[in-house]
């Protein structure tokens, strides 16, 4: 992606106004004036800007009506026409009109133009009679009681740019998932078809639920998971996959997440405990028709792909299988250098090393018992002791003590078993 989309700020009102001006006659017309448009932007409605290398390229921006939002105007530059910039603007938009609890979303056209093409892809629907496109939302009135039930949530937009270290593993679901989830017209243009599910898999601890959550922030999408524990408490677990699945289904755009899906959909043995065959029929019944919404998307985790059905994790129903492993070297570096921002003379080298084996989640706790070392440390100084070299932050012996006294979660004998899935389960 060759810009950033920021929220508008006053210092990009000339360059904005400028974009939409000098588009108007280009394909990119509005029901709305100039003088609307600007009296939009002066008065803080909702407005984004996209940059690229410090130069505004294109701008979206609404007008609040209650709960209903109006989309003023989309304005691209030329250059950047046909690049998937219209759809990053749109969503990147919506995402501000939702947190601000817009139930339904409207974009009128003056007449049918190439832009009526991009709505459609993006969810809107045309009403008869003029070029008006509306798209309803799902976070208020009855269906945020929905939300809320299902115990579904939108999350903070930065949680993909959190994610530290794991950059192979990043890439890969930015290039095969999110991308063409976020950028459907794009992707439709080189046949591409935007998943439907995908499975996680790897030993505990890797950042399988962290990279779910990231995926859900990254699109904007509201984001439920399905605990197996908490369904099987509704005595039928068939019958509350098979309810939740119902209920999900009213909602437009949403990621599912289901954790230890083992538990659900098992190898199917003869013999196996009582229910269990049933229970992973029924998920295999559900996954068709969950395929079928535009935005949908299904991700499920688990510590051990060998322990799930073969006919649950066949092409048609999960799209790709990704392994997600312990960081590499240079990932725990990344990892490390966020724990240990405070103080520069941290030896990331020296950790690096001897943390080999640990997860994403090991090195957070194990970074958890070095800072309260440094603030117990810290408690115990004199008052007039000052505050001596060493008081922001635990150091470098800090870090290694507490290494020393954390165990790693996945052990040798799991990377041999995780290395062999990946030859035999992976598909990316």
């Amino acid at each position: 992606m060759d810009w950033l989309i920021h929220d508008y700020r006053e210092d990009d009102l000339a360059a904005v106004v400028h974009l939409i001006d000098t588009t108007a006659e280009l394909g990119q017309e509005s029901v709305f004036s100039l003088a609307e448009c600007i009296t939009a932007l002066t008065s803080r409605q909702p407005a984004v800007v996209a940059v690229s290398q410090g130069a505004p390229i294109g701008a979206a921006l609404a007008h609040l009506a209650g709960d209903r939002a109006w989309v003023m105007r989309i304005a691209i530059a030329p250059a950047w026409r046909g690049r998937g910039l219209a759809s990053g603007l749109l969503r990147e938009l919506e995402r501000r009109l939702v947190e601000r609890r817009v139930r339904r979303i409207a974009y009128v056209l003056p007449e049918e133009e190439q832009l009526g093409e991009g709505l459609r892809n993006a969810g809107y629907t045309r009403r008869p009679a003029v070029a008006y496109f509306e798209k309803a939302e799902p976070p208020t009135g009855p269906l945020e009681g929905l939300m809320e039930e299902l115990g579904g949530r939108l999350l903070p937009g930065d949680l993909w740019a959190k994610v530290a270290g794991m950059a192979a593993e990043k890439s890969l679901i930015e290039r095969r998932v999110v991308s063409p989830l976020a950028e459907p017209e794009r992707a439709a243009r080189h046949g591409v078809r935007p998943p439907r599910a995908i499975a996680l898999f790897g030993p505990p601890g890797t950042g399988k639920t962290t990279f779910a959550r990231a995926v859900a922030s990254r699109l904007g999408w509201p984001f439920v998971e399905l605990l197996p524990s908490r369904l099987a408490d509704e005595g039928n677990l068939a019958a509350a996959l098979r309810t939740a699945f119902a209920r999900i289904s009213r909602l437009e755009r949403v990621l599912v997440f289901i954790d230890e899906v083992e538990e659900i959909a098992p190898v199917r043995t003869e013999g196996a405990a009582g229910g269990m065959h049933g229970v992973t029929n029924e998920l295999l019944k559900l996954i068709p028709g969950f395929r079928e919404g535009e935005e949908r998307l299904l991700v499920c985790a688990t510590n051990s792909i060998r322990s799930l059905d073969p006919a649950f994790l066949r092409p048609g129903r999960f799209d790709y299988l990704i392994p997600i492993g312990t960081p590499d070297a240079a990932a725990r570096a990344a990892i490390w250098s966020r724990y240990a921002a405070t103080r520069a003379d941290v030896d990331l080298d020296t950790l690096v090393a001897a943390s080999e084996l640990f997860t994403p989640a090991d090195i957070e706790h194990t970074a958890r018992i070095a800072a309260q070392s440094a603030f117990e440390r810290d408690l115990a100084r004199p008052a007039d002791g000052g505050a001596g070299p060493d008081a922001a932050g635990a150091t470098t012996d800090d870090y290694l003590a507490a290494i020393a006294q954390c165990r790693p979660t996945v052990t040798p004998a799991m990377i041999e078993e995780f290395t062999a899935d990946i030859g035999s389960h992976a598909r990316l």
